[in-house]
């Protein structure tokens, strides 16, 4: 997927990072537009013929134009259908390509401890907002291209017959096709971002609820909760009533283009204030009007979606860019054997208007030792991670790994080199099986009950029903809080990576479960480098070093 640059909140920048994501799709969406224009023009043809023999069937009894109406119906069927399905297929593609793009990038952020917080918006991001780019290509490029072949067939059918009908069916066309739908967008813009914000915010409202059951039956507060969901439920039907309501206006205005330019060929017809023109080139006339007016019809409705698309492009591109302002350069070299681990006078800073997290920090972690990263929250200690797994690049000095700069080693050799246990290790609502081979999709059952073993959570596993196969449920609810968190330890230590680091690895555990649990990762992690990254310790550690974290720098400690 082509790199996306950094984007305005608002206007055409964000759609036009879009389509250049969708660049891949290109041939197959230029295809199925070239279709719906084939088969939009083979309507129009179709519909003048069939005007022009209706009429000189009824003055003369002459049947005309009967071959080309039947070519030119069997081919806007074809077309038509051909054409919906060409078009439909590129855009589920190219949301594919959206949806990979977005997950890629949001991974990448989360491993730095970065993306979204809240749940609720980021369900709207995957789900409304990027759903709501379809709208993009079906509802206004593929619409708007029709518009643009319809103006001029229109003008030039009606040009000869009488130049002042050319310019009235022009001008309501123009009014009808562009200027209605671009009012549309313009005035529904503001409501569209309100409507975006409000839509994330009841998601949010919805989850916290149901997420937060126990805690909110706990303290009785059932009323209140679902009192402030409805609310928000309330404020998003005002505001989708307000957008329906301008929808409405626009498009009954653009309606009355299409009448009025009817109503302006019957008048040539007749020969009241324009014309005269034939009946039949009027008849042929009309229904060609008729045809175009309603192929037209849906650009303002598009036109009133077109500020929530672009505000759908901008959150997806804006969450997808979200922590990742400072791309790894990409390398190729495989990572070393050694594992010795130093930070020279390293500098970093999330973003240019942000204060630095790290400035000249300098450390030495040697291989197979075990050490302690302490200080309070905010500090820098899951920063100290995302830059040893290459998500972040330092701004000035070098990291080594095995003596060698970590800037040039590949980025998944070195995770294969580097195991992550985080403060928010998350179990998927999948077997046990199924979550311990995130970490080593080929290890055995033999690896499998090993590593669950050395996690000291084996047992409790073989107790289940289904062994292995024991549905843990959303979040592992299946399991205790420290039971969970030895499955999450036994999928790490899958891994066999010399390098662990643990960023609060007890986090939401109480005492007697943090020791327990601590306990167990120091007697299964032998021989490998152990950094411990927490803002406190609890006693039961076996360290080589402690590093305090403090204004960017690293100070020893002594254990």
């Amino acid at each position: 997927m082509p790199a996306v640059p950094r984007h305005d909140h608002d206007g055409l920048a964000p759609v036009l990072q879009v389509l250049a994501l969708w660049r891949g799709r290109a041939p197959l969406l230029l295809a199925g537009l070239f279709l719906s224009l084939l088969a939009l023009l083979s309507g129009l043809v179709l519909m003048r013929g069939a005007g022009a023999r209706l009429a000189a069937t009824a003055a003369a009894g002459v049947v005309a134009g009967a071959l080309l109406l039947r070519v030119s119906g069997v081919l806007r069927v074809v077309l038509r259908y051909a054409e919906r399905l060409l078009t439909h297929d590129a855009m589920f593609r190219a949301l594919a390509d959206i949806r990979v793009w977005f997950f890629r990038r949001l991974a990448g952020g989360a491993a730095a401890g970065l993306g979204f917080r809240r749940a609720g918006d980021l369900l709207s991001r995957l789900v409304s907002d990027v759903e709501a780019l379809d709208g993009l290509y079906l509802r206004i490029l593929v619409p708007l291209a029709g518009a643009c072949l319809v103006l001029p067939v229109l003008v030039w059918a009606s040009y000869g017959a009488d130049r002042a009908l050319a310019a009235i069916l022009g001008g309501l066309f123009v009014t009808g096709a562009f200027l209605m739908p671009l009012a549309a967008a313009l005035l529904g813009r503001r409501e569209a971002a309100m409507l975006g914000h409000r839509l994330a915010a009841l998601r949010i409202g919805v989850l916290d609820l149901v997420s937060g059951l126990r805690e909110v039956r706990a303290f009785g507060a059932e009323a209140r909760i679902l009192a402030h969901v409805q609310a928000r439920d309330r404020s998003l039907l005002d505001g989708q009533a307000r957008q329906a309501r301008l929808l409405a206006l626009l498009g009954g205005a653009s309606y009355l283009c299409g009448q009025a330019a009817v109503i302006a060929v019957l008048a040539s017809v007749s020969g009241v204030g324009l014309g005269p023109v034939p009946a039949v080139r009027g008849a042929a006339l009309l229904f060609l009007v008729i045809a175009g007016f309603e192929s037209a019809a849906g650009l303002t409705r598009a036109g009133a979606l077109a500020g929530g698309i672009s505000r759908a492009a901008a959150r997806v591109v804006s969450a997808g860019e979200g922590g990742l302002a400072k791309r790894v350069p990409p390398a190729t070299l495989p990572a070393p054997a050694g594992t010795d681990i130093r930070f020279e006078q390293v500098g970093f800073r999330w973003q240019a208007d942000r204060a630095p997290v790290f400035d000249g920090l300098t450390l030495d972690i040697p291989a197979g030792s075990r050490v302690a990263v302490l200080g309070p929250s905010g500090i820098g200690k899951s920063t100290l991670a995302a830059l040893l797994l290459k998500v972040a690049a330092p701004d000035t000095g070098r990291i080594l790994l095995g003596g060698q700069d970590l800037a040039a080693l590949d980025d998944r050799s070195v995770r294969r080199r580097v195991a992550w246990l985080s403060q928010a290790t998350h179990l998927f609502a999948d077997t046990i099986r199924a979550n311990l081979l995130l970490g080593r999709p080929d290890a055995d059952d033999a690896a499998l009950w090993t590593a669950l073993d050395r996690a000291q959570v084996g047992d409790v596993v073989r107790a289940l029903p289904d062994g292995l196969d024991t549905w843990l449920g959303e979040g592992g609810t299946a399991l205790s809080g420290g039971q969970g968190r030895r499955i999450a330890l036994a999928r790490t230590l899958l891994s066999d990576a010399p390098i662990l680091i643990l960023d609060e690895p007890a986090t939401g555990l109480d005492a007697r479960t943090e020791r327990d649990f601590l306990e167990t990762l120091y007697a299964v992690t032998t021989g490998r480098t152990v950094i411990l990254i927490a803002h406190r310790l609890v006693g039961v550690e076996r360290l080589d070093r402690v590093w305090h974290l403090t204004a960017g720098h690293a100070r020893a400690a002594p254990v």
